[in-house]
């Protein structure tokens, strides 16, 4: 697929993977499912954003930067950080976080999986496609 073409569906599937993040957030009722279902959402979404940055890049190389990253963001919970920056600024508590979970670790892993999936599942259609 051509890079901005691809470019494009990278951005338009970020951008619905944040109105979900942001419906789940705002909409659905607290708790473990809706923790986890934002946290499969955040690192899809930070999958997404690596390929929109790096359109060329392997798939695995793009898979371990955005898990790298929400694994980086977890950890930085166990510092008082986060919680200082969302109370000065709000938003970045959607961001950041501000409390350490391990099960966040797995729902990331999922979220990042999942993207994954279905960029190897489009790339394997398309080779069988000849395109």
């Amino acid at each position: 697929m051509h890079r901005p073409r691809r470019r494009l569906l990278l951005a338009l599937a970020a951008v619905a993977t944040v109105a979900a993040g942001l419906a789940v957030h705002f909409l659905a009722p607290a708790g473990p499912v809706s923790d986890a279902v934002g946290d499969v959402l955040y690192a899809a979404l930070i999958a997404l954003l690596v390929a929109f940055v790096a359109p060329c890049a392997r798939w695995r190389v793009t898979a371990a930067v955005a898990l790298g990253w929400c694994v980086g963001v977890e950890l930085l919970q166990l510092t008082p950080l986060p919680s200082q920056w969302a109370a000065s600024f709000p938003p970045l508590r959607l961001v950041f976080g501000t409390g350490f979970s391990l099960w966040d670790l797995l729902w990331y892993a999922v979220g990042v999986a999942l993207v994954v999936i279905c960029r190897m599942r489009r790339g394997s259609r398309r080779a069988r496609l000849g395109e």
